[in-house]
């Protein structure tokens, strides 16, 4: 019986074991649909991802992303460990662009490198597209908090660069503390949305260089709160974007996500509004862990 290699990398991660974990799959163009569906729930990461040819084509490499329960077309922490994989382990040299074709479409990844090192990956994603928005009070008893902590100055809003989420802007670090998901008013809240998981952010850092504090709640997926979420940040830099929340049409911050779970992250997000269209990146650093092989 064939054993198929997988790579374990950490993303968004300052130091080895931080960050949002990932297994990557780099020969994977011959693993049947349910075998990679399989292959992902027992790895129970967030995501899980399959290089289909270790040779560019169409532009760049194809891939797909599951979830221990379903593919999806995009996700951010996915993207940037498996563009990392594909440049340390196929390629094997530095490059300065990675270009993955994903069934949201074409994502391009850039490199920096530091003493010949691949340092920090950025992603430019999707045009943001902006959709419904919620009422506080009912988003406030899906997060058992008081309407008071949401801060009533922004929207709480469906935003997608590829994969939508609920952007939820917070008054302080500890309100965000104290969120807690309340799965029946929060699935029934979603029942007719794209978006099914929130982001709740505020501009009260735990780390002094940080500029806000975030958590992501995927329990719609059965995904237990990611350390960091590559996708949801980029609805957040688009957000910050359009609703002008620093009085600009271009942000440029940093947003940890991840220490109430104890597992600090860090995200770099960039986002500039040009000719009515806001450009998107998302950006972090990518360690690897562990080699395998999975049968």
């Amino acid at each position: 019986m064939r054993s198929y290699v997988f790579y374990i990398v950490d993303v968004f991660a300052e130091e080895k074991y931080a960050g949002n974990q990932l297994a990557v799959f780099p020969e994977a163009g011959d693993i049947a649909e349910a075998k990679m569906q399989r292959f992902a729930k027992e790895m129970n990461f967030s995501e899980t991802t399959f290089i289909l040819s270790e040779k560019a084509r169409n532009g760049g490499y194809d891939v797909r992303i599951f979830t221990p329960a379903e593919e999806v077309p995009f996700a951010g922490h996915p993207t940037l460990g498996t563009a990392f994989i594909i440049q340390h382990e196929i390629i094997r040299m530095p490059v300065e662009k990675v270009v993955l074709n994903l069934k949201a479409g074409r994502i391009p990844v850039t490199f920096s490198y530091r003493q010949g090192q691949a340092d920090e990956l950025r992603m430019k994603q999707r045009p943001p597209v902006f959709g419904r928005t919620f009422e506080i009070k009912t988003v406030s008893q899906s997060l058992n908090v008081k309407p008071g902590d949401i801060d009533e100055r922004f929207p709480i809003q469906q935003v997608s660069t590829g994969l939508p989420f609920i952007i939820v802007p917070m008054k302080t670090r500890e309100a965000v503390k104290r969120a807690r998901l309340n799965r029946d008013l929060f699935f029934e809240l979603v029942k007719d949305s794209d978006a099914k998981c929130p982001l709740i952010f505020c501009p009260e850092p735990y780390a002094p260089e940080n500029d806000l504090n975030a958590r992501m709640f995927g329990d719609y997926f059965d995904i237990r709160e990611d350390p960091a979420t590559g996708s949801a940040n980029g609805c957040l830099a688009a957000y910050l974007v359009e609703n002008r929340y620093y009085g600009e049409p271009r942000i440029k911050v940093r947003v940890e996500q991840g220490y109430e779970i104890g597992r600090p992250s860090l995200l770099l997000l960039e986002a500039e509004e040009k000719k009515g269209t806001i450009d998107v990146f998302v950006g972090g650093r990518v360690f690897l862990v562990a080699r395998g092989e999975f049968i």
